[in-house]
């Protein structure tokens, strides 16, 4: 889609930026200092433009969810026919509408086997909301009420709310409304790089799967209802388990009798080269939240895969599940994210990126990526990766200062490059669309690397 380029008053809306606009997730003292925050007036395919008519190539998808490239006009064609159809109506009144009852259906059949049912929201922290809700109510019904404990991760990310900051295992969001909320326990995550590095990896995938065993007994596992988990962590740093780890989770959780989520927010629709990253890993989760590729992030639509068995209990029983939103299954939001599978399946994005830019971007990072001085791994799955900058070349040591500090200087020369990626603490991450070239690829990697080079006698510095 060609969009016109308006002549946007730049300065104007970063004044009126610092005036009025909190943005997400941002230290506000330093957007006021910035003078506001960089505007953002238009995208096409893998690219993003600034008020400044900087181009820079997309290397996270938006946040991690722009999986068919900007620009789709099937894509606002079907908001538009929507919306002069039936732009909203709500689920609440015994009511459905039909793109939403389609959409269910497409993504039970994306999900297969016993995730037959669908549970819509708006965000990703919002479906959490909904598993960590749902996963409750489901135990009291079976007759057993005491089971409410979740098993996470350290350093997983479940969403903003309070019960998604309390699923994940981020300790500097817990400290933000004295959180996590009682009944949450958190264990080890299967970051090898970070806490395992030397170890053998199937020894490592081992070890972090029995510090879930070991949770469940410590807390009685009569009293622990699922465990949650990323198949990658993706805001952690895209840590991406060793071989063996996701399959040891499930025997696990059958072993006792806990429900097993895996949180798909990020991983879900193509990101891993599969729909959904469980079934790169050759699991069956209980629950499956996503979000973000559900729609690309065109509209803000998320939902929540159900097996059958848990869906037997809420009709067999019967009684109001007093859970829902406003805009649970928005019909103009449904219909976008059908389109948006329906691009996806014609172009066949998923395979693409499973046989051809997936292997690509893992060839790309170990050929000219992984010998840099400052590179103590170059990883990939799919089109997710993840780059750990180390101060001492095979090992895992990091730069002094702060802890995270070469993340963000790394980060800022990768935009300044025009590249867009995000540092999280020590490490680079990239999530580009599905649609990237390998041209885009190549050009990637090697902004990568050359802001690794402009960062070196920085943090060698500090």
């Amino acid at each position: 889609m060609s969009a016109p380029i308006r002549n946007y008053d730049i300065a104007e809306l970063k004044r009126l930026d610092v005036a009025h606009h909190l943005p997400a997730q941002a230290d506000h003292k330093v957007i006021a200092e910035m003078g506001g925050s960089r505007i953002i007036t238009r995208a096409e395919g893998s690219t993003i433009y600034d008020g400044e008519g900087n181009a820079i190539l997309d290397g996270m998808a938006g946040l991690w969810c722009v999986n068919v490239g900007y620009g789709r006009t099937e894509l606002a064609e079907a908001a538009y026919e929507q919306m002069l159809e039936l732009p909203y109506y709500n689920t609440f009144f015994k009511t459905a509408t039909p793109p939403t009852v389609k959409l269910a259906a497409k993504i039970a059949e994306k999900l297969g086997g016993h995730l037959t049912h669908v549970f819509f929201n708006s965000s990703g922290s919002e479906a959490n909301d909904t598993v960590f809700r749902l996963v409750r109510h489901y135990w009291k019904l079976k007759g057993e009420p005491q089971r409410k404990v979740f098993i996470s991760r350290w350093n997983a990310y479940h969403g903003s709310t309070v019960a998604g900051v309390s699923l994940g295992g981020m300790k500097h969001m817990h400290v933000q409304g004295d959180l996590p909320v009682p009944g949450v326990e958190h264990v080890m995550q299967p970051y090898w790089f970070g806490e395992g590095f030397g170890e053998d990896k199937a020894a490592f995938a081992a070890r972090a799967a029995q510090a879930i065993e070991d949770k469940i007994l410590e807390v009685g596992p009569e009293n622990v209802a699922a465990f949650i988990g990323e198949p990658v962590q993706g805001a952690g740093g895209v840590v991406i388990p060793p071989p063996g780890y996701w399959p040891k989770v499930q025997e696990i959780c059958r072993k006792y009798g806990i429900l097993l989520v895996c949180d798909e927010v990020i991983t879900g629709f193509g990101r891993l080269g599969q729909w959904f990253g469980h079934q790169y890993y050759g699991v069956t989760p209980d629950l499956v939240p996503m979000a973000k590729g559900l729609s690309s992030g065109y509209l803000p639509i998320s939902a929540v895969g159900v097996a059958d068995h848990i869906v037997r209990e809420l009709r067999e029983k019967g009684g109001d599940f007093v859970h829902g939103f406003t805009y649970s299954g928005h019909p103009t939001c449904a219909a976008v994210a059908l389109k948006n599978i329906e691009i996806m399946e014609r172009e066949g994005l998923i395979e693409r990126t499973r046989e051809d830019t997936g292997p690509y971007l893992a060839e790309a990072f170990a050929e000219r990526l992984a010998d840099h001085p400052l590179v103590g791994e170059a990883r990939s799955v799919g089109l997710l990766g993840g780059v750990e900058i180390v101060a001492e070349k095979g090992s895992n040591k990091r730069f002094k200062g702060e802890e995270g500090t070469a993340g963000p200087i790394v980060r800022d020369l990768c935009i300044k490059n025009g590249l867009m990626v995000r540092g999280i603490r020590d490490t680079i991450v990239c999530c580009p669309p599905l649609v990237i070239t390998h041209a885009e690829i190549d050009r990637l990697v090697d902004t990568i690397r050359r802001s690794l080079d402009e960062a070196e006698p920085i943090l060698r510095a500090l």
